[in-house]
């Protein structure tokens, strides 16, 4: 049976990396023989797809942003479309990424419409849709819908869609994650040491736009408190020179690390992050964390003036409970001293670190229960024509 996933970006790539394992093993369990053809990146390469093309860095936020990879998105979805067309799969899923997959379920609907569509991880028009358009075309192609949030799942059923509701994947990821006490050993961390994990891009706009005023808050921190250390996981290694770059110009006390992303956030006392699903997994490890995001000045204006776009909340741990668990500081709320203002509040005033971590346990409710990913296969599979044969 072949299966085509699509999808983009680092934590898409991380995303299908955990299905396709899922898949495997499902599928070995029902004896049954898969070929996997993907949009993706290196972790899908290493679970076992065929990559038709690398979407690893291929993304952005925001108008003006998404600009320069208009070609090489379009370039990678016709690569994947005359794929379909030559050698039809028995299921496609589509996660997240919404620009290019709207195109490939569209070119599904209308020339194999035999052939089932599951998206898994809906984009995020629930949280932030200003109006129907895109939700009603991908409900339109999509077969079944596998919602990782109970919001998303109760949005997409209100709009006419086929819903499973399966839980977060980050749960089941979270679960080998070394304790803080193995981490900080593995690391080399002293007791006394505090550790701060930086977190400024997964995308390249974010080294423009988040990088100098994370980098400044943390050079203030670093004044106040000498005995910190500054840990700095790498989501893609073409990030290393720049970042490196960075921490000689700011004077930063400072580790740049490859494939330790879950010692540093097990390790860490505190983070200061980008928003995205990273947010997700520092909570499920009750890492207290500072939220930053910044666009181009002219996309938030275009936003602001014709889109009436209103975002409650922008991180995921703040959006899963609709309320403010971590401090998020968006577009001209985002500067150096309001990152330095919650930050030190969260590293030493205890109650404020307290509440933190009791929220967390209240998101935690709504990420669902362990196995999220088999739960997911497990769907994904029973829609495959043989299962009817």
């Amino acid at each position: 049976m072949r299966i085509f996933i699509s999808t983009g970006e680092v934590s898409g790539d991380l995303q299908g990396s955990l299905l396709i394992t899922a898949l495997k093993r499902q599928a070995v369990a029902m004896g049954l023989e898969l070929e996997i053809l993907a949009l993706g990146g290196e972790k899908m390469l290493e679970a076992g797809a065929t990559l038709l093309g690398n979407t690893s860095s291929i993304g952005s936020m925001g108008i003006l942003e998404g600009l320069p990879y208009v070609l090489p998105t379009l370039q990678v979805q016709r690569r994947a479309i005359a794929s379909l067309k030559q050698n039809p799969p028995d299921l496609v899923v589509l996660i997240d990424y919404i620009g290019p997959n709207l195109g490939i379920g569209t070119f599904m609907q209308q020339n194999l419409p035999h052939v089932p569509v599951v998206y898994y991880i809906a984009p995020q028009e629930w949280a932030w849709s200003l109006n129907l358009r895109n939700t009603n075309r991908l409900v339109g192609f999509t077969d079944k819908l596998l919602a990782i949030f109970p919001e998303e799942a109760r949005y997409y059923r209100q709009q006419g869609a086929e819903v499973s509701w399966v839980g977060h994947p980050l749960v089941d990821r979270m679960q080998d994650a070394p304790s803080r006490q193995a981490a900080r050993a593995t690391l080399g961390i002293a007791p006394e040491q505090i550790a701060i994990a930086l977190l400024p891009a997964s995308r390249r706009q974010e080294l423009k736009y988040l990088l100098p005023i994370i980098f400044q808050a943390a050079q203030t921190i670093q004044a106040k408190l000498p005995e910190v250390h500054f840990w700095i996981p790498l989501s893609l290694e073409i990030y290393r020179q720049p970042i490196e770059e960075a921490i000689k110009r700011y004077g930063l006390r400072a580790t740049v690390l490859s494939a330790q992303q879950k010692e540093v956030f097990a390790a860490a006392d505190l983070a200061i992050s980008k928003s995205g699903t990273v947010n997700l997994e520092l909570a499920l490890l009750n890492v207290p964390q500072v939220v930053v995001y910044r666009l181009n000045p002219i996309t938030v204006w275009l936003g602001r003036k014709f889109l009436k776009g209103s975002i409650t909340f922008a991180s995921p741990p703040n959006l899963v409970v609709m309320k403010p668990i971590v401090p998020e500081f968006l577009q001209e709320q985002a500067t150096p001293e309001n990152i330095i203002q919650a930050a030190m509040e969260l590293l030493v005033n205890p109650s404020r670190r307290q509440q933190t971590l009791a929220d967390y346990q209240e998101m935690r409710r709504c990420l669902g229960e362990i196995g999220v990913c088999d739960r997911a296969a497990q769907e994904i599979l029973g829609m495959l024509p043989w299962s009817g044969e």
